[in-house]
């Protein structure tokens, strides 16, 4: 019988090492984002983007291929709902606006059997033939929360009591919005940036993992800020590479 399979991102983490997440619901781009060995999650979006329950299966299926890590977002944090995204086969849920002490303990309720939380009994796709699976699935299960408002920045102190969450990333959309009408579209301010410079510092401070959105332009000062968990957009990449190539071609034309 197959042991559980291993949760590589949850390991990296643990060990400090870099972390890289793409949003895609594509299981062909899931394949070519694997094959690059450049992915270590795939995060599949259920609370701004088009995933569906049934879209789950599939596309875990397509990361565990390439020993990628299937995250998805659920859109809001019920247990149930951390659970159900469990019990179809993904290895890791990240839930929105987790404000208090009380909402980190919801996350882990709905993601952990006991004794650290109390998911619904169902033995998820990945516990297909492994034997005691209930009995190991925590081992392997990541849990995320998102810090995106300042009602959580101001009770970091005691979110960061609850030790079951696996990694707390501090965003900066919902962040900037609720900073103020000044910052309602600046996610990049350096007034926002610094907010979440010293929160990833407290969490890494505490020995979480942490991290954020990341590209070129800041992921130098969340990585010293403590940061290994970065979501990225590789579209932009594509596109930036594909208008250099452009550009070459263009400046040699007659």
């Amino acid at each position: 019988m197959p042991d559980i399979r291993k949760n590589r991102a949850k390991q990296k983490l643990k060990n400090g090492e870099t972390v890289i997440a793409v949003s895609c619901t594509d299981t062909d781009m899931v394949d070519l984002l694997g094959s690059s060995g450049a992915v270590d999650i795939i995060w599949i979006e259920m609370e701004h983007g088009e995933a569906t329950w049934s879209q789950i299966s599939d596309i875990s299926r397509a990361c565990d291929l390439w020993g990628m890590t299937s995250l998805v977002r659920v859109n809001n944090n019920d247990p149930w709902l951390v659970g159900r995204a469990l019990d179809r086969g993904a290895q890791a849920v990240v839930v929105p606006h987790v404000n208090t002490k009380e909402e980190a303990k919801r996350l882990v309720q709905g993601g952990k059997y006991t004794p650290e939380g109390s998911r619904g009994m169902f033995t998820s796709r990945q516990g297909l033939g492994v034997t005691n699976y209930v009995s190991k699935a925590n081992d392997e299960i990541m849990l995320l929360a998102l810090i995106e408002d300042v009602v959580a920045v101001e009770n970091l102190d005691e979110i960061l009591t609850v030790d079951e969450v696996d990694c707390f990333m501090v965003v900066p959309g919902d962040l900037s919005q609720s900073m103020g009408p000044d910052y309602l579209g600046k996610p990049s301010h350096p007034d926002v940036e610094a907010v979440i410079e010293s929160s990833m510092k407290k969490i890494s401070a505490a020995g979480f993992a942490t991290g954020s959105t990341a590209g070129d332009n800041n992921i130098e000062r969340w990585v010293l800020a403590g940061g290994r968990m970065f979501l990225c957009s590789f579209q932009e990449y594509i596109e930036s590479g594909l208008n250099n190539l452009k550009t070459k071609a263009k400046k040699l034309e007659s």
